[in-house]
C-alpha cells in the first residue's frame, strides 16, 4: 500500500495521523526532503500558517514540495493548509507566499480570530452533512471555473464553499481531524488509491 505523508513541521499532526491510521491507511510523518520520496500523496494539517511556511522553507521541504506539487501528488490542506495551497491570499504578512496549486483567493482569519470559532455543519455537494470545526478558519472568497466544491457552510450569508477540490489538490477551511467524522479524509484517500 501506498503511504500518505501528514507535513509535521506545525500543526495538527498526531489527530491527522489518527485519522488516516483508523482508516488503515501507512502514514508517514514528513519533516525533510527524503520523507517525500517514499509518500504517494500529502495531508498539510491545520496550524498557523506563516509558522508552517517559513518551517518549509528552513527545513528544505519548500523546493522538492513544490516539485511533487507540479508533478500531481495529491494533497489534502485543512485550514492553514488550505492557505498554504492557495493561488491568492488575503489579509497575509507582507512577505506571505503559498504554492498556488488551488485556483482559489482565501482571506486568512475569514470567520474571524481565535474568539469567534465555530462548529456548523457542511452540507455535502453529494448530499448529507458533516460536522465542521472553523478555528481561525480562512474564507474561500473566489475560485476557479476547474474548482470542484464538495462542501459549504452557512453562517446566515449564503452558503459558502469550506470544502473543495482543483485535480489533485484538495482543501477545506475546516479541521475534519477534530471531528469523529472521516469523510474528508476517506474520500481523499479512496479518490488517489491510498486506501
Amino acid at each position: 500500500m501506498p503511504a500518505i505523508g501528514v507535513l509535521a513541521l506545525q500543526g495538527d499532526v498526531r489527530e491527522h495521523r489518527a485519522t488516516l491510521e483508523g482508516l488503515g491507511a501507512r502514514v508517514v510523518e514528513v519533516r525533510s526532503p527524503r520523507d517525500l520520496d517514499v509518500i504517494a500523496g500529502l495531508v498539510i494539517p491545520g496550524g498557523e500558517s506563516t509558522a508552517i511556511l517559513h518551517l518549509l522553507v528552513t527545513s528544505g521541504v519548500r523546493a522538492p514540495l513544490q516539485e511533487r506539487l507540479n508533478d500531481g501528488m495529491p494533497v489534502l490542506g485543512t485550514c492553514a493548509g488550505m492557505i498554504v495551497m492557495a493561488r491568492h491570499v488575503r489579509d497575509g504578512r507582507s512577505d506571505q507566499w503559498s504554492f498556488g496549486s488551488l485556483d482559489v483567493t482565501v482571506r486568512r482569519n475569514g470567520y474571524g480570530r481565535q474568539v469567534a470559532s465555530f462548529e456548523a455543519d457542511v452540507a455535502l455537494s453529494s448530499g448529507g452533512s458533516i460536522p465542521g470545526v472553523f478555528i481561525r478558519a480562512p474564507r474561500i472568497e473566489e475560485w476557479g471555473s476547474g474548482v470542484e466544491v464538495l462542501g459549504t457552510c452557512n453562517r446566515g450569508d449564503g452558503d459558502a464553499p469550506v470544502w473543495v477540490r482543483d485535480g489533485s489538490v484538495w482543501a477545506c477551511s475546516f479541521h475534519p481531524e477534530l471531528t469523529a467524522d472521516q469523510t474528508v479524509h476517506r474520500t481523499f484517500l479512496a479518490a488517489h488509491g491510498l486506501l
